[in-house]
């Protein structure tokens, strides 16, 4: 067994004074940061002045004891933030890039905190696994296996990623849209060329997708409240469906969830 603390100061990397980040939330998750490039950005946004150290350790949530290592920050100073209370300004410290989406650590949590103090904690940092690339978004996991944020479905479309698109652009079917701050459904279909992929593209860069139901909703909640939206397919079209039998197996899963008389749709 390697701890990840031995790990880097293999690397040349000194440990002092540090906190190590248990990074967790949503809205994005950190996660869905790290795979967007902005998971610095993400963690310099806190609502305490939770880095009072001279670095912090950053490790984020995979699952049960899994946590994916981020990278070691120094703490360069703190100010007011813009949509948190504190903003910080950090440095990645140089030296461990090629660990940085490599790394996986196990830890069980000793604490809720998710600020811990890395000379108390530090030490209980077991290098798990070290993965022959940096993580990255998973390839497509089949159309019964579609349950994505929409941070997620932006990053996938944003980024075009080679599975996602060739197997959505091929297919139409029946989706439903999961509004998890509510619970309400809302249930769609996409037919004709580009099938799901331009469906959800449009999704993706709005929001609302041009669906009425979901813009009057984002107008009164404010465009951010996309972020509560969760996608997954219901149903696949067969390649010969017409759009009226698409349409038909739409309204067929409308009456399965009652998403017009509890959900988002209205017709």
């Amino acid at each position: 067994m390697i701890r990840l603390v031995d790990l880097l100061k293999l690397q040349g990397l000194s440990l002092d004074d540090y906190k190590v980040h248990l990074a967790t939330g949503a809205k994005p998750t950190p996660l869905e940061a790290y795979l967007a490039g902005t998971f610095k950005e993400w963690q310099e946004d806190q609502t305490k002045k939770n880095f009072e150290c001279s670095m912090v350790l950053s490790l984020i949530h995979l699952g049960a004891d899994r946590w994916l290592f981020a990278g070691v920050y120094g703490i360069r100073g703190v100010g007011s933030g813009q949509n948190t209370a504190f903003k910080y300004d950090t440095e990645l410290l140089p030296g461990h890039d090629e660990f940085i989406g490599r790394v996986i650590v196990r830890y069980k949590r000793e604490c809720r905190a998710s600020y811990i103090w890395g000379h108390k904690y530090g030490n209980n940092l077991e290098v798990s696994e070290v993965l022959d690339s940096p993580l990255s978004i998973e390839p497509f996991p089949g159309y019964n296996g579609v349950c994505i944020s929409h941070s997620t479905l932006r990053l996938i479309q944003e980024k075009e990623e080679p599975s996602w698109k060739a197997a959505l652009s091929s297919v139409g079917g029946v989706y439903v849209i999961m509004d998890t701050a509510a619970g309400k459904p809302y249930v769609g279909s996409a037919y004709g060329d580009g099938g799901l992929w331009q469906r959800w593209s449009a999704y993706a860069e709005s929001g609302h997708g041009g669906n009425m139901e979901l813009r009057n909703l984002l107008a009164d909640k404010g465009a951010d409240y996309a972020a509560n939206f969760q996608y997954s397919i219901l149903e696949i079209a067969d390649p010969q469906s017409s759009a009226e039998q698409v349409c038909a197996r739409e309204n067929h899963w409308k009456g399965v969830l009652l998403s017009r008389e509890f959900g988002c749709n209205s017709n």
